[in-house]
């Protein structure tokens, strides 16, 4: 897709490709701000199975996987079998993983190793333990690891909700305590993961010691100033530049986790009821999971976020959950009773868009049918708003799927308790993310630029330029690997490595493009269609030549294409 997806995979490829796995570059430019595994991780799926999108999702499948696993067992170490593998029902079949893999970021990766950090703190402190050392040295790699996903939250949020635990349990002065952690050679070994590639990044991308905290544009100060002044501490501030992002409303940050975790979020009215006194195993591991979600959730309270910022609290959410099934009593009979009642809704609704929906054309892609509202997008759910009526004419398949889901929910939920409930809302989850996916294949046209990008392989040699930002069209980047002009998109993620010494000038404003769109060489420009309608004004609209369009988007030539 364009936008992030297609950015980290043509990363990963530019590196492959290039041989530096140091410094990540965007149609030439150096892009300074994210941790490098995820890239190091795609490109080793691109080495193995070719460059192609679903090798660049391998990495990502297998996080899940990690993730779903290391949550059972994780649970069932503290909990016992069958509560372990609630908590992995809970991970693995949850609202907010499916939604927040579609798309290639790390923290399903971060997560992975967060759960493992917690885990094998637990585990390296926990006096029954035979072999702590073997625990603290588990945790000491998660840590080096997590810095290399996701930067210094990697290490924050493990090590606070350690330090909470430890406080709360009057453990945090305690000499027996850290003798079984390591903390010594524990940092050593993160060190070898993680300090390598930074330091290496930092000699590549001088100057090394920038300390401003004054972010501004037009200003270059290497990597290491950007990397954690900018990217960290002015980020955590609202003061980063640029302000290429949105934040999420405090009160729907905390409301929406009850539809991250749905449909097992109709169960936290029982985590009320546990006990989180630290007198055996399960106590304690309830209470770091109090600890290790409560941190994460606080600490974007008071930072600027983005909805799945807080996916590394999920597993310790699902613990909790998993525990609380196990146990029963009326909270979760109460649960089940909601959640069949909102399948029957749910079925409800979905059957009556389909009918409404059922003899409405389906001319040209669904982005005909779409409508516009761009202030919304800031939440993962944005696009949402856009749907209309007719837009579900292009969705009649996945409509019938997700009722079918619904409607297998409602009849397990109805008089089943227990584990057989808990199984039936399970694959209801399962059929409802293939209803999910079924509709991201008719979404393809309006959100990825992958048919644009066919119609350019198959056209005559010309040089390529992007309307407006790289992220914009980066699926065009992808699909036909190479590099292009940006069109008045000197902005946003790559503004700031622009200036780096040596960055190739790939800026045009509309006064450059108009000459070399009346060059006689040919030229291919990759623009929306309502963007398009300002180049009237700049050339005269015969040297607009059409080559492809899909999803409001258009590929236009300054020179016929001969058939």
């Amino acid at each position: 897709m364009d936008d992030v997806d297609a950015v980290q995979a043509q990363i990963a490829r530019n590196m492959l490709t290039s041989g530096d796995f140091v410094t990540a570059r965007l149609d030439g430019i150096p892009y300074l701000e994210k941790a490098p595994l995820i890239y190091w991780l795609i490109a080793g799926s691109f080495k193995i199975f070719g460059a192609t999108d679903w090798a660049a999702r391998i990495p990502m499948v297998l996080a899940a996987i990690a993730l779903a696993w290391l949550t059972t067992a994780f649970g069932m170490w503290a909990f016992g079998r069958r509560a372990g593998f609630y908590a992995g029902l809970c991970m693995s079949t949850c609202f907010g993983l499916f939604l927040f893999t579609r798309i290639l970021i790390p923290d399903v990766m971060l997560t992975a190793s967060i759960a493992l950090s917690m885990w094998a703190f637990l585990r390296a402190i926990d006096e029954a333990e035979r072999r702590p050392r073997w625990w603290a040295f588990v945790l000491a790699a998660s840590l080096g690891t997590s810095l290399l996903f996701k930067s210094l939250v990697g290490v924050v949020f493990p090590v606070a909700a350690a330090l909470i635990y430890l406080a709360v349990t009057r453990q945090l002065f305690d000499a027996k305590v850290w003798k079984r952690l390591h903390p010594l050679s524990g940092l050593l070994v993160a060190l070898l993961i993680a300090a390598p590639w930074h330091v290496i990044a930092a000699l590549r991308n001088p100057p090394y010691f920038e300390f401003t905290m004054r972010s501004a544009p037009g200003e270059y100060h290497g990597f290491l100033w950007f990397y954690f002044i900018n990217e960290q501490l002015l980020r955590f501030l609202n003061m980063r530049y640029p302000r290429d992002y949105d934040t999420v409303p405090r009160l729907y940050f905390w409301l929406f986790h009850l539809l991250w975790l749905f449909p097992w979020s109709v169960y936290f009215p029982a985590v009320v009821k546990l006990s989180f006194k630290p007198s055996d195993r399960a106590g304690k591991a309830r209470l770091l999971a109090l600890c290790w979600a409560g941190f994460i959730l606080v600490f974007f309270t008071f930072s600027t976020t983005q909805e799945y910022y807080s996916m590394p609290c999920y597993p310790a959410l699902a613990l909790l959950l998993g525990s609380a099934m196990a146990a029963g009593g009326n909270w979760i009979r109460y649960g089940t009773r909601v959640l069949c009642g909102i399948f029957i809704v749910a079925a409800g609704t979905v059957l009556t868009l389909y009918f409404l929906a059922w003899n409405l054309p389906t001319p040209g892609d669904i982005s005909a049918a779409l409508s516009s509202n761009p202030g919304a997008y800031k939440l993962s759910l944005g696009h949402m708003e856009d749907l209309t009526i007719a837009s579900f004419a292009y969705l009649r398949l996945p409509l019938l799927v997700a009722a079918a889901a619904f409607l297998v929910g409602a009849a397990g939920t109805f008089r089943a308790r227990g584990q057989r409930a808990f199984l039936a809302i399970a694959l209801m989850a399962i059929l409802f993310f293939q209803a999910a996916r079924i509709a991201m294949a008719a979404f393809d046209p309006f959100l990825s630029s992958r048919p644009l990008a066919e119609a350019l392989r198959r056209a005559p040699s010309g040089t390529l330029i992007v309307d407006h930002h790289y992220y914009t069209f980066s699926s065009i980047f992808f699909y036909t690997n190479r590099d292009a002009l940006l069109l008045n998109g000197r902005f946003n993620n790559l503004v700031y490595g622009s200036y780096a010494p040596g960055a190739p000038n790939i800026f045009i404003d509309d006064a450059q493009w108009k000459t070399v769109w009346l060059a006689p060489e040919r030229y291919y420009l990759v623009i929306t269609r309502s963007a398009a309608e300002r180049l009237k004004n700049l050339v005269d609209p015969r040297l607009l030549t059409t080559v492809a369009e899909s999803g409001g988007k258009l590929l236009l030539t300054n020179h016929p294409v001969v058939q």
